[in-house]
């Protein structure tokens, strides 16, 4: 050997190692670091440096992972977003529902199935808007007969529910860059007509895609896309009747989460919410002549809340109950005048949950974030109707759902376990179960619950003790969006799949 030839120390040797090996895998350098020869304090800063350059190799993973696969990450009600491989690209779901043999989507209106039911479930939450079912009895015995899928198949983006009419499933969804409207043979899913718009609405945090549900009345469909496009059509063979532009034709501004307001038909009329009012002609509460589409009124300049109107009588008088993002108000279905408010709000304005009528002059308003609920009771006075609060607590936090009453009880979410109030007192009856950031649905005396991961449960709607009947899988994914039944079925989807279940 020439004795001036260079000869590399063992040292370094293997600390050219370690180098090597921790930009491939850096646990892998962890433990080669701890096998070397360096002294405990070198050792305990390397380990510091390669934690450092970990959090660095992780996040480019990620990355890639999210740049060139379908790896995503959903806010899925907690604070720490989750990843998930499911996409709500449409190209990808029409390869999937053809590979599953769904019967192709329509490409113009076709004909819509005889109807063999009245219409029934054709608002949010049902006739009522309160989440309560009572077409007839359905089955609830899920153990011995579990609730039998008639058809399953994708579906667009967004947070959409479904309203039932003449043999029709409508709903409103995300196909890549356009909002579509959709109705659904309820038999079979077969697409019956199918109506697209360029519009999407997109947020880190929710996600994609439009969130009000839209609406049935006497032969049209009437809906409202994320980015305020609102829309009145024949309900059988999806032609456009007219529409409006909510946002720029009264002077708002799109909510952070996207208008997510179901349309409310009262009278003559179709009522709407547009926004967050900018400037003296901002106006959040809109209402347009039903057949025409031509402007009734506009009223209320407050930012508006993520919930839907509702047409109630309380105290004797026929009202509109109407949040905003810091008040419940009353409203008259004639002018909009309001008629009385009391101060809510939610955190971040996060006012979500639907009022819970408990009584002829009571009511009980929820919301999460920490905020809890109230009972109010709406009383008269020399200066007209006023609320008055009975009682306050942190035992019902609806988050992105709304509670149901059953015989002087309430049942919902706290955040995502289930829990019995009294809804007199506001009494926590108990607190048992969790079913992620879901819906309920109430039903002879059951509760029907589209979890958050998209399993149905059947609970016992009973104040003594919290009773889980059955608990089965429905659909994949995410599931915020609430359930709907009608003719005995069941309706469900997320922003990933839908289904149908016969209940009957």
């Amino acid at each position: 050997m020439n004795p001036e030839s260079p000869v590399t120390p063992p040292a370094a040797t293997h600390a050219r190692r370690l180098r090597l090996v921790t930009l491939a895998f850096p646990p892998a350098g962890l433990w080669l670091l701890w096998r070397g020869p360096a002294t405990r304090g070198r050792k305990l800063l390397g380990t510091l440096g390669i934690g450092l350059f970990t959090l660095v190799y992780t996040a480019a993973i990620l990355f890639l992972l999210y740049r060139f696969t379908g790896l995503r990450f959903e806010m899925q009600g907690s604070p720490i977003p989750k990843p998930t491989w499911q996409v709500t690209d449409y190209e990808r779901l029409e390869k999937a529902r053809a590979a599953m043999g769904a019967v192709p989507a329509a490409k113009s209106p076709t004909a819509a199935p005889k109807a063999t039911t009245p219409p029934y479930w054709t608002d949010f939450r049902g006739p009522r808007r309160d989440g309560t079912y009572t077409e007839q009895p359905i089955n609830l015995d899920w153990v011995k007969s579990p609730p039998k899928l008639l058809w399953k198949q994708p579906v667009g983006g967004g947070y959409a529910s479904f309203v039932i009419a003449n043999g029709l499933a409508f709903t409103i969804e995300q196909r890549r860059e356009q909002e579509a409207v959709t109705a659904y043979e309820i038999e079979t899913g077969r697409e019956v007509w199918i109506h697209s718009y360029p519009a999407r609405f997109h947020e880190p945090l929710g996600g994609e895609g439009p969130r009000a549900t839209p609406t049935w009345h006497d032969g049209r469909l009437y809906s409202l896309g994320g980015t305020g496009s609102f829309r009145c059509f024949e309900a059988a063979t999806g032609k456009l009747h007219w529409q409006h532009d909510l946002l720029k034709e009264n002077n708002c501004a799109n909510l952070m989460f996207a208008l997510s307001a179901s349309p409310l038909i009262v009278d003559d009329k179709v009522i709407v919410i547009a926004g967050d009012p900018q400037g003296t002609a901002g106006r959040m509460l809109i209402a347009y002549d039903k057949v025409s589409g031509a402007l009734v009124w506009k009223t209320q300049e407050d930012k508006a809340a993520y919930v839907s109107p509702v047409l109630v009588t309380l105290a004797g008088e026929r009202q509109l109950l109407i949040h905003t993002s810091r008040h419940l108000l009353g409203v008259s279905p004639t002018d909009g005048k309001t008629l009385w408010r009391f101060p809510w709000s939610v955190e971040y304005d996060n006012t979500i949950a639907q009022p819970i009528i408990t009584g002829t002059n009571r009511l009980v308003l929820s919301g999460g974030y920490g905020t809890g609920a109230v009972g109010l009771e709406l009383g008269r006075t020399d200066k007209g109707l006023a609320p008055k609060e009975l009682w306050r607590n942190k035992f019902l936090k609806n988050k992105f759902t709304s509670s149901v009453l059953h015989d002087r009880h309430l049942y919902g979410l706290d955040e995502d376990i289930l829990v019995c109030l009294d809804a007199t007192t506001g009494e926590r009856k108990w607190k048992d179960g969790r079913y992620g950031y879901g819906q309920v649905l109430l039903t002879g005396g059951h509760l029907v619950i589209l979890c958050g991961d998209g399993d149905l449960a059947l609970v016992k709607a009973t104040p003594e003790q919290h009773t889980e009947l059955a608990r089965v899988p429905a659909i994949k994914g995410k599931t915020w969006n609430h359930p709907a039944l009608s003719g005995g079925k069941l309706f469900v989807r997320n922003a990933i799949e839908m289904a149908c279940f016969d209940l009957r």
